[in-house]
């Protein structure tokens, strides 16, 4: 009888585990999970609501070294194959422009269900167990949990270090190393970016349409657009997690990053300037305050004119053509000194993990280590906000669980 051991049950372990027993029934199925249940960082995602694959889909949509990798694994199990499996679970959708839920819009329920469809097929699960080691012997694995436990196959599905406090605490990469892999650089993914000397400190609470832009030295890395909030350390919003990545990237490597924001995205400077001549000409006597008072929350202005130089009581027929330049400027493309990000532990992913050259992205299986799976966050793909990181975990997990059960 096959023996599959899972470490792991997060979504990729869940996912595997589901799949590799519906596909072998003779076989003996099991997961290590350390915390108290299995499933818990699936509680958090889509803020409670379980935001699960995106009809947007493509490998354009993930970071890794090998995209060539995830477009193979996504053309295998797409969103529309997880759509399917999720039904084949009696879990229904709903799409909110493209980004599904379940229709309960509950996390809670999709990690119960998934749940109870590994206690239906017989997986057994085994919470609180911490794998220190994984040997591969001639006939076997031997994994040390505390317990010993053999299998034939094993999937690593250990997660990365994204919310240690959810079960990702960085563990899977020293197994996956000491069975012949490599590992690139993990650093925070999705995660708010601390401000060098705060500018925007005053503004902190503030939420603002925005675009927000990240520089490596001189080399815009990425950037996004949306709502962004003013924090009292930094910047958040969707926005800023889109871009986190690149920003924490190359703080990784000690290089310099900055952020330039625009505050009024939808005009462009030469718009804005013909706006402030025309206010100039039109309504002279009203400071340069009450004009901006019309546009930008109340908060942000004195971070604004403070970076252009400007007294907020400055009348517009005061305000000269510099003046008027700086002040574009500081509404346009307002500059931030980037020092690090919140870190792991408020990071929804990990960038970077077991390199995707070392697997086979038709069976997940290790190319380093034979009868070795991997899936999910510990391997080198991180997706952008809308469901990516969750379609990237089940599609992984699905392959992973079907090949192991069929080899």
């Amino acid at each position: 009888m096959k023996k599959i051991v899972i470490i792991g049950g997060g979504a990729a372990g869940m996912a595997a585990g589901i799949a590799a027993a519906q596909k072998n029934r003779k076989a003996r199925v099991c997961i290590l999970e350390h915390k108290d249940i299995v499933g818990k960082k699936i509680l958090s995602t889509g803020n409670g609501r379980c935001n699960f694959t995106n009809e947007v889909m493509g490998p354009d949509c993930y970071y890794s070294e090998n995209q060539e990798a995830i477009r193979q694994v996504l053309q295998k199990f797409g969103a529309q194959d997880t759509l399917k499996f999720f039904r084949s679970l009696g879990i229904s959708a709903k799409s909110k422009n493209g980004y599904y839920y379940p229709r309960s819009e509950q996390a809670s329920a999709v990690r119960e269900i998934f749940q109870a469809e590994l206690e239906r097929l017989g997986v057994r699960i085994f919470t609180g167990m911490h794998v220190s080691e994984i040997k591969k012997g001639k006939k076997e694995f031997a994994i040390d949990a505390g317990d010993i436990f053999t299998a034939d196959k094993v999937i690593l599905a250990a997660g990365g270090k994204a919310a240690k406090a959810l079960g990702s605490d960085g563990s899977g990469y020293a197994l996956a190393e000491r069975l012949g892999h490599s590992v690139a650089p993990v650093v925070p993914g999705l995660v708010q970016l601390k401000v060098k000397n705060h500018p925007l400190k005053g503004a902190a609470g503030v939420r603002t349409d925005g675009k927000v832009s990240i520089y490596e030295n001189k080399k815009r890395m990425g950037s996004d657009s949306g709502e962004l909030q003013i924090t009292a350390y930094g910047i958040s919003g969707i926005p800023v997690f889109q871009v986190s990545r690149h920003a924490a990237k190359s703080l990784y490597y000690k290089r310099r990053v900055r952020a330039e924001i625009d505050f009024l995205p939808e005009i462009s400077a030469e718009a804005m300037e013909g706006m402030c001549r025309h206010m100039r000409k039109r309504d002279g006597e009203r400071t340069v305050f009450q004009v901006l008072l019309g546009v930008f929350n109340r908060k942000l202005i004195p971070c604004l004119l403070k970076n252009a130089g400007i007294n907020p009581q400055c009348r517009m027929s005061e305000l000269d053509n510099p003046g008027l330049e700086r002040l574009i400027r500081a509404c346009k493309s307002f500059p931030l000194e980037i020092e690090d990000t919140n870190g792991f532990d408020s990071a929804q992913v990990s960038a970077g993990g077991v390199r995707l050259t070392e697997i086979d992205p038709g069976t997940m299986e290790s190319r380093r280590c034979g009868g070795l799976y991997l899936a999910g966050e510990i391997l080198d793909a991180d997706g952008i906000c809308g469901g990516y990181n969750l379609q990237w975990a089940w599609a992984g997990g699905c392959i992973a669980g079907c090949s192991a059960a069929l080899s």
